[in-house]
């Protein structure tokens, strides 16, 4: 809304034209979802509190620690993300772009799905939510719905096909199986990201350095000039999605500050499946699936932990870990939470500098 308002007055403004640049309102996403859940969100930690009463639910079969010193946490923090992110957009983003409205799409269904989950885990005051199954189903609808117009967005050849990094001109034209993919990535990357949120802080950092790398990516696959020097494929008009990247950063970086050990609030699957839905949308649309299971690769890492976990103990009956995902793992080995967290940063970083450089190196 404020694109188009200052865009109408900048013939008689010039100094408005700036409104036309991506970076510019990448940033005025970035700050406008920073300062709008520094403002609201000690208000919605309050609301939650109150209405929560006994916060999220603690696994009875997690660390034991968990259950003395997490106890009595609100969740659902997503919301303020969520919103944050949902205002930033609207004052800051280009309302034509079909990968705009899709990205949102995927941003708000996901998080409505981990909402009415969450709700069920507190008002039942049980760690069980609802039917796995039908989370998934309705997951899979969601994303098939948008990578069905990224499809018809497209143009030919890249309109349906998978591209692979390190290589110029390797490209797989999927056709209407690109759907199918599609969806998997996303709904992969949001259950993934909902893997990774079980310590204060340890989700949402991995899921900002993510949120910036894409950014950055598409900024550059959107932009002619930029992506011919790279030897990227050219994606028009995905280069607005860096405004919604900068307002995922911006929001993360203000839930951090109430999220951070010991945690205020935690995001719950409203936060996490929204946030990793909206990573997934963007790599789909972008053209980076492959890279982002490079930048992402610690969320690749806790599900694999998991599936690696269940696996062995159907077929062995022994557990690979102690706990699965992985984090707990390390948890019930007796490493302090800190230690953990900064660690799996680390990783984090270390991912996203080799997934960054596959846009040179080709």
């Amino acid at each position: 809304m404020l694109y188009y308002l200052m865009i109408s007055l900048a013939d008689q403004i010039s100094a408005l034209n700036v409104f036309r640049y991506i970076t510019f309102r990448t940033g005025g996403a970035m700050i406008t979802s920073l300062l709008f859940v520094f403002l609201f969100g000690p208000t919605l930690i309050s609301m939650l509190r109150v209405r929560q009463g006994k916060g999220q639910p603690i696994r009875d079969d997690g660390p034991q620690r968990h259950i003395v010193e997490k106890q009595g946490t609100p969740t659902m923090g997503g919301l303020m993300i969520l919103l944050g992110i949902v205002v930033s957009a609207l004052l800051w983003g280009n309302l034509s772009n079909v990968y705009v409205w899709m990205v949102l799409f995927v941003t708000l269904g996901f998080g409505a799905i981990g909402l009415y989950d969450d709700y069920l885990k507190v008002s039942k005051a049980s760690t069980a939510g609802f039917s796995g199954k039908v989370k998934f189903v309705l997951e899979c609808l969601i994303a098939a719905i948008a990578c069905y117009f990224f499809m018809k967005a497209g143009k030919e050849p890249l309109a349906s096909a998978l591209t692979f990094p390190f290589f110029k001109n390797l490209i797989i034209d999927l056709g209407i199986f690109f759907v199918p993919v599609g969806m998997l990535v996303i709904v992969g990357c949001g259950n993934s990201v909902n893997l990774t949120d079980g310590l204060d802080g340890l989700a949402i950092v991995p899921v900002m350095v993510a949120a910036a790398s894409f950014g950055m990516i598409s900024y550059l696959v959107g932009n002619a000039v930029f992506s011919e020097y790279l030897q990227l494929h050219n994606v028009k008009g995905v280069g607005e999605l860096s405004v919604l990247c900068g307002a995922i950063l911006g929001a993360g970086l203000g839930f951090l500050w109430f999220n951070a050990p010991p945690a205020m609030i935690f995001m719950g699957d409203t936060g996490s499946l929204s946030l990793g839905g909206a990573l997934g949308a963007i790599a789909v649309a972008a053209k980076h699936e492959i890279v982002l299971g490079i930048v992402g690769g610690l969320f690749v890492l806790e599900t694999v932990s998991v599936i690696l976990q269940v696996a062995s103990f159907k077929l062995t009956g022994k557990r690979i870990f102690r706990m699965a995902p992985i984090h707990h793992h390390f948890e019930l080995k007796g490493w302090p939470e800190p230690r953990i967290i900064v660690r799996f940063w680390i990783i984090t970083v270390v991912l996203v500098l080799i997934g960054l450089s596959t846009l040179k190196l080709r």
